[in-house]
């Protein structure tokens, strides 16, 4: 058992926590976590990611370890797999685990990339295209970093083609100032707009 499955069956209790073991070499192993908010949420997040030390800048010494999650809304039927608009968070949050994993890299957050080789739309329903980094926003309570072990949790978050430039231009404070300011958190939401479109509708 990896020091963050312990950590968050200490804070939730086992049975809200539930492992998927690696199916091959290839992938990394999950964690479940079903968690009673004000509305209730599933997290799926990465297991024994934090297991590599990160080769972060010095200013970033105390995040050498991170898990990454992504928190889906209570009425996402996330166990269809045959469904292409819910089942994407799976093969998302592999790749973005599997490039830290296998490369000399590191994470934080901030750090953004294209949700798919194509640039295309994430899925029908999920218009946009590209994922960020963040700090919790809405767990951030629930996933305060394990101190003693320095692991942070980095929330995947999707993103819009215009969200993406604002930010490259304006920078990760202004962005998430804008993008939590607009009511906006990690929870995944087939139904935002891009915090671009509520400056325009002011004209």
């Amino acid at each position: 058992m990896t020091v963050v499955e312990q950590e968050m069956i200490k804070r939730f209790g086992e049975g809200r926590v539930i492992p998927y073991e690696a199916k091959s070499e290839d992938e990394v192993s999950l964690l479940m976590l079903e968690l009673e908010l004000q509305t209730p949420v599933t997290v799926i997040m990465t297991n024994g990611l934090a297991a590599k030390d990160m080769p972060v800048p010095e200013k970033y010494k105390d995040r050498k370890h991170c898990e990454l999650y992504f928190c889906l809304p209570s009425y996402w039927e996330w166990e269809d797999i045959e469904n292409p608009n819910m089942n994407w968070v799976f093969p998302a949050i592999q790749r973005l685990a599997k490039h830290l994993r296998d490369n000399d890299t590191y994470y934080n957050a901030g750090h953004t990339f294209k949700a798919n080789r194509e640039g295309n739309p994430i899925s029908q329903t999920m218009k946009q295209n590209h994922l960020i980094l963040t700090d919790p926003i809405l767990l951030e309570r629930e996933l305060a970093p394990i101190e003693n072990e320095d692991v942070y949790f980095f929330a995947i978050v999707p993103i819009f083609e215009d969200e993406f430039d604002w930010k490259n231009a304006k920078g990760h404070f202004k962005f998430m100032r804008k993008f939590t300011g607009n009511n906006h958190t990690e929870k995944l939401d087939d139904f935002r707009e891009s915090i671009r479109k509520s400056r325009l509708k002011l004209f």
